[in-house]
């Protein structure tokens, strides 16, 4: 018997059955990969919760952290440029929805137009992201690490942040580079800092209107009140620990090396493991975004030639769509955890 193979052009068949839950090969593929990477990120974020949690005393304050904004140099302006990235991102999820929206009426002109208004938010949030580090890593104030770990800021009586440049003096002397040909025990140095720790304590001792600030979130109770290292006309609640001023030279007396701005092993600005969660998560997150960038830009160099045009359906947008909507999603969580909790 000769078996006879039968063909249904209404019928689109591959390996897995005829299009489970509605969607073809394709897209169920990118759900799979969204839902792993939606557990990767989920994953990433409990762990910053969860180490948040255990420091939350020392933990950064976002506020005194993310208060830069392009062109207002000295003007504190706390979360303002993180909304507006925000807003740059998500509104370019809506004009990737009317670019899907678009295709789904073959109308070529407006997914062209809308895909480059998609890329061009997507490159505006990648750069905001690099000259947010590059903030986040240069730093603003500067700080004093004590021998035992702890971070020491600086501010006036008036409990006004003070960076290390209003206050150090510059001593007559010469500072070397830690490297390992010279150090002990094979140790190394990044670059020198502005100033020595000398000249910060000089500086201080030089300035009685200056306080310091440890990272410890002030407690507003007995025990609070009843420590007399504490000033209390300075600290308030929800704020760092403002200590008198001879409690701040003693605990200056105590520093071991100044910190300007955040990298892996320091950071100015409160506990180390904020500036590796900050780096990698959103490291990792703006990585996807860039890809994203990336897939856009083929797409829309085909949606230029055509190619959409001759297959008579725009699939491909709606596929780069799903992933671009979950980039925007996982933002939302992102902002939530490191800004606004």
């Amino acid at each position: 018997m000769e078996a006879t193979a039968h063909t249904d052009s209404q019928h689109k068949t591959w390996g897995g059955g005829n299009e489970p839950l509605g969607a073809n090969y394709g897209k169920l593929m990118m759900w799979f990969f969204i839902v792993s990477d939606a557990l990767t990120f989920s994953g990433f974020l409990a762990a910053y919760g969860f180490s948040r949690f255990k420091f939350i005393e020392t933990w950064p304050l976002p506020d005194e952290v993310f208060t830069h904004f392009p062109f207002m140099h000295g003007v504190s302006a706390p979360m303002y440029y993180v909304a507006l990235m925000t807003f740059i991102l998500i509104f370019s999820s809506v004009t990737m929805v009317l670019a899907v929206d678009a295709g789904h009426h073959m109308d070529k002109k407006k997914v062209t137009f809308y895909m480059f208004l998609t890329i061009i938010g997507g490159l505006i949030f990648v750069g905001s992201q690099a000259w947010e580090w590059k903030n986040f890593i240069k730093g603003e104030y500067g700080a004093v690490e004590t021998k035992g770990g702890s971070l020491l800021q600086f501010v006036d009586d008036h409990g006004k942040r003070l960076a290390l440049a209003d206050f150090a003096v510059e001593l007559p002397e010469e500072r070397a580079q830690l490297t390992r040909s010279r150090g002990t025990w094979f140790q190394s140095e990044g670059s020198l800092t502005t100033y020595s720790l000398a000249e910060v304590q000089a500086g201080f001792k030089a300035h009685p209107n200056v306080r310091v600030r440890t990272e410890v979130l002030y407690k507003d109770d007995a025990a609070a009140k009843a420590n007399k290292d504490i000033d209390h006309s300075l600290s308030h609640h929800k704020h760092k620990t403002v200590l008198t001023r001879e409690a701040s030279e003693k605990f200056l007396a105590n520093g071991h090396l100044v910190v300007e701005g955040a990298n892996l092993t320091r950071n100015e600005y409160g506990s180390k493991l904020f500036a590796d969660f900050f780096f990698f998560i959103t490291g990792f997150h703006g990585f996807h975004v860039f890809s994203g960038v990336i897939i856009n830009f083929i797409i829309f160099l085909n949606v230029l030639l055509g190619t959409y045009e001759k297959r008579r359906n725009y699939e491909m947008v709606e596929k780069v769509g799903l992933y671009w909507h979950f980039v925007d999603l996982v933002w939302v969580f992102v902002f939530t955890f490191f800004y606004l909790v």
